[in-house]
């Protein structure tokens, strides 16, 4: 399972191992960077709606003393000696993306995401490219060229993937 999800108060019968899971998560980030992100809830509660882009007043830095006691996280910023915490009434942990949301009591319309540092990805846009496309081995390798730019793209898809892109066009 992907998402991970603790509730305070829920009849869930797996809301106890998925605590466990998120506390486990969350200790483990002890000493390493992270990304802190703080956004406003959109009407219907869906995360996947929020902007995540960098905004002004997002965070990165190294977390230390991570720690859940009760239900309440505990960690300390590496330029104050400071525990800081938040109580919260939901959590959601994304293993894929290593991410943590955390819907705290005390702000019911506010969603924080706590991650590891994300992979920026190089990004660029041709338009209407040339096209070409070859063999390698069992692979496809489509091959995308912008003269205008100077830019040439190769991407071996293996049958399965070459398959999906099918079906998606």
């Amino acid at each position: 399972m992907s998402t991970i999800i603790w509730e305070q108060g829920s009849n869930n019968p797996e809301n106890a191992d998925n605590f466990a899971i998120i506390k486990q998560w969350f200790t483990n980030l002890n000493s390493k960077e992270i990304t802190w992100k703080q956004r406003l809830l959109p009407p219907n509660g869906d995360v996947r709606e929020i902007d995540w882009e960098a905004q002004r007043f997002d965070e990165k830095f190294i977390i230390f003393n991570s720690d859940i006691r009760g239900i309440t996280l505990y960690w300390q910023k590496p330029d104050s000696p400071q525990e800081r915490n938040t109580t919260p009434s939901k959590l959601e942990l994304d293993n894929l993306k290593q991410q943590l949301y955390v819907y705290p009591q005390s702000q019911k319309d506010v969603v924080i995401r706590l991650a590891l540092p994300e992979i920026i990805y190089q990004k660029f846009q041709m338009v209407n490219p040339q096209v070409e496309v070859s063999k390698l081995g069992e692979n496809n390798v489509l091959i995308f060229r912008d003269d205008k730019q100077q830019i040439e793209v190769k991407v071996a898809l293996s049958r399965e993937k070459s398959y999906e892109l099918k079906q998606q066009l």
